[in-house]
This record gives C-alpha cells, structure tokens and sequence, in this order.
C-alpha cells in the first residue's frame, strides 16, 4: 500500500513538471510568433523601407558614376577640385590637422536634409542665404516651393534647418559616409572685403557695429570721437584688416563666421567633401547639385544680383589702402583658403 501511494506521488510529480514544461513551451511559441509579425503591424505604411526603394540611383552614384553624358564634364571637373583639397591638406597637414577630432561644435554649420541624403557646409558671404532657403524648399516637405518667397531673416532662424551636430555620434558618422557632402566656397578676399562692405558699411547692421565696431575704434583708432566709440558704425577697412591680423583677436577665440577661413568653418581636411562649388560659377554649380539628387526640373537656384557683387576690381581698390605687411599677414591667414580651392595669390597684393 505504501509503495503504490508512493508511486502515486512521484506520478503526480511528474504530471506537474510535464504540464509546466509544455504549458511554459506554449507561451514561448505564442511570444515567438507575437515578435515576429509586431515589427509588420507597427510599420508605418507611409514609408518605404531602405531594403525596398526603388532602384534609382542616389546622388553619391551620379556623382562618381555619371550615367548622363552631359554630367561627365562636370565630374571631371568636381574630381580635380576635390585632389585639389587633399592634395593641399597632405601638403600642409601640420597646420591643417592640428585637431584630428572635430567636436560637436565644428559641425554646427553642416546642414543636413533627410529626404534626399544630402550634407551643405554653408560659408557666409558665398550665397549662403540662398542655398539655406533652398535647403528649407528640400527639407520642408511642401511647405516650400519658391526659395525666393522665404524672407532672407527667415532663412537664417536656426530652428528652420537641422545640422549635423544635433546628432548622435552614431548618426554623424553614417551620415558623413553615406550622404553626399557639399560646400561652396569664394575667392577670399573678395569674400573679406564683401563681408566688410556688408556689415561695416550698411546702417541697417548696427549689431555688428556694437559688437564689433566699437571694439576695432577703441583699439586702433587714434584720437576716435566719442560717438566713433559709442556706435562703432565707421570702421575703416585699414582698422578692420588691422584688427584681424592682431595677434589678440586670435587670442580672444575663433574669428566670426563672416570672415572665419573655410578649412576652419567646413573643415575639409577632416570631412571628404564630394563636391566643391564656387562662387564664381554659382549657378552652374549649384544647379548641377540639384539635378544630381534628382530636382533639377522642379527647382532652380536662384539668380543674384550681379550689380551688387563685390568685385576683384573694388577688392583691389580696398587693399591699395593698407600697408604691405598687412596685406603679407592677411595672405598668410587665409593661405589655406587660396591653395586648397586653387585660387591664385591676387596680382595687386605687395607680398615682396
């Protein structure tokens, strides 16, 4: 009797185990299959997975790999221009690789627009203003449709446009591989002098006249008035160019991004730029990139005013006004910019 309650026992036992296993099996199966078709309901049916586009060509391969005849010239051309970049950071890669890590900050004027893959360092002064309503015209979904309706002030509102240091260091390093990464960049002194008429010379700008203006009249004007001291809205260029080449200002922290170098803006010998656009060719350049990332029939950069422009005419009248050593360290400060977008050193600069 006692052996068949015993046996009776371990009977029972056994059941127990044998449910709980199969009982613990079955929800298994249940939660196996759950993970399997969650991912399906949750997907948004408004987007289409990577792993599914269509097999349209992005801008990275049109640009390498043109399949339209009349884009190879110009691969040609953005292809030397590129070996131009590298071939000069190898050159002077002691004084153009000083910092081998860039820092969330030094990618804050990297614009990035999602929908189609695309990386614009903008330059102030290079038709920046334009290029960011045009990246507000890709990036606004439709709300958008005429660049030249949005207001210049609008256009420069940093919560309009998404920049690459907003993002993780996993999302940087993705999008700086796979997006297609531009930048355009302007003869520098023309640049230097534009920068200067812009915002020295034109009253509507009296916060550059505060910020910076008063700083250059207290420190190398000679018996200024105290008006000159108060607005700062009179500087002359010989103050402005003496202001940059002081060995204080460099002290004082990175120059302002309206006369910043580009290689100190955009960083070129740290991020691989695919294409290089010049001022000097703006809208040939520029609409070459749209039509790259396939919205050239539908959008066009739009047109500036030639009569406006700053000329190597006037930049030459503006540094006939300064001293040969100015002229010799202001050289020295935007070398870079000259060698590695192959511009050539002015014929009116006094360098001997």
């Amino acid at each position: 009797m006692k052996q068949t309650l015993s046996d009776l026992m371990r009977m029972s036992r056994i059941c127990r185990m044998v449910f709980a296993t199969c009982l613990g099996s079955f929800i298994l199966v249940i939660f196996y299959f759950q993970s399997m078709f969650q991912p399906v309901m949750r997907r948004n049916p408004f987007v289409v997975d990577s792993c599914c586009r269509k097999g349209s060509r992005n801008a990275l391969q049109e640009l390498y790999n043109p399949t339209q005849p009349e884009l190879s010239g110009a691969a040609i051309l953005h292809q030397a221009r590129r070996d131009q970049v590298v071939d000069t950071c190898r050159v002077y890669s002691a004084s153009s690789r000083k910092r081998r890590v860039l820092t969330p900050g030094d990618l804050k004027h990297l614009v990035v627009d999602e929908d189609h893959e695309l990386i614009y360092c903008y330059v102030p002064k290079v038709a920046c203003t334009n290029w960011k309503r045009v990246m507000m015209v890709l990036t606004g979904r439709g709300k958008y449709s005429d660049p030249m309706e949005i207001p210049s002030n609008e256009a420069h509102v940093p919560s309009n446009l998404k920049t690459l240091n907003q993002y993780s260091i996993a999302e940087i390093n993705h999008r700086l591989k796979n997006y297609l990464k531009f930048l355009f960049v302007r003869e520098p002194f023309e640049r230097l002098v534009s920068a200067y008429r812009n915002k020295f010379t034109l009253k509507y700008n009296s916060s550059f006249h505060k910020r910076f203006g008063t700083r250059i009249i207290r420190r190398y004007r000679k018996n200024a008035t105290q008006d000159a001291l108060l607005s700062g809205a009179d500087v002359k260029f010989k103050e402005f160019a003496e202001y940059l080449v002081d060995p204080a200002t460099q002290r004082d922290g990175p120059l302002n991004e309206h006369w910043q170098t580009v290689y100190q803006l955009c960083h070129p010998c740290h991020i691989h730029y695919d294409l290089v656009g010049k001022y000097e060719t703006l809208e040939e350049d520029a609409n070459y990139v749209l039509r790259l990332i396939g919205v050239g029939d539908s959008l066009r950069f739009p047109s500036y005013a030639k009569s406006t422009r700053t000329t190597d005419t006037m930049t030459a009248q503006f540094f006939s006004n300064i001293s040969t050593e100015q002229q010799v360290q202001l050289y020295h400060l935007y070398k870079l910019d000259f060698l590695m977008f192959n511009y050539s050193t002015p014929s009116y600069l006094r360098l001997d």
